[in-house]
């Protein structure tokens, strides 16, 4: 048999062998499509040397390795909802809250220090969902702090978006976010 022949069937054997390999299947959280994006999405930075310190609002410390924490309205984004900033690699869990970011759409990202927190500064970017979080375990974090007036606006965000079962919104007015509270 000819070389040539035996290339060209080489080749075609191959390319057999790839198209029939098996697929990565999805898991379980959304995959990153157009209807999981959001768009200009405001976003600022926060660290662990500011008011709140090291621990966030589940009572674990702040993360800035593997999957990175982050603040924002949980009646906008509940506790658990995990995402990526489009064209970055990181990914990022809302498992704090900050009184200034209430009734607004802006998201504070952990940093590991203040320079990186510097750096990022306020960025209006798109972010994907891969998982929203719990609308119930949201509640059963905030209830027991309903005696601040801004956790009774989360709290009642939460229960408005509970009777209709719909994604969370992602339209507000933006609003400082210097502040953040883990009481």
């Amino acid at each position: 048999m000819p070389n040539s022949l035996k290339f060209a069937l080489g080749a075609l054997l191959a390319c057999l062998l790839a198209s029939c390999a098996e697929q990565p299947q999805l898991s379980k959280r959304a995959s990153a499509t157009s209807s999981n994006r959001i768009q200009k999405v405001r976003t600022t930075a926060y660290t662990h040397t500011e008011e709140g310190g090291r621990r966030n609002a589940i009572g674990t410390h702040l993360s800035g390795r593997r999957v990175m924490s982050a603040a924002c309205d949980w009646s906008r984004y509940p506790l658990g909802t995990r995402f990526r900033v489009v064209g970055g690699t990181a990914e990022y869990i809302i498992d704090d809250y900050g009184t200034a970011l209430v009734g607004t759409n802006t998201i504070d990202l952990y940093k590991p220090s203040r320079l990186e927190m510097r750096r990022w500064g306020v960025r209006h970017v798109d972010i994907d969902i891969l998982e929203w979080g719990s609308r119930e375990r949201s509640l059963e974090v905030l209830t027991p702090r309903k005696k601040h007036r801004l956790v009774r606006q989360m709290i009642a965000g939460l229960q408005k978006k509970n009777t209709g079962h719909s994604a969370p919104s992602a339209q507000a007015p933006a609003r400082p976010s210097s502040l953040r509270t883990v009481d």
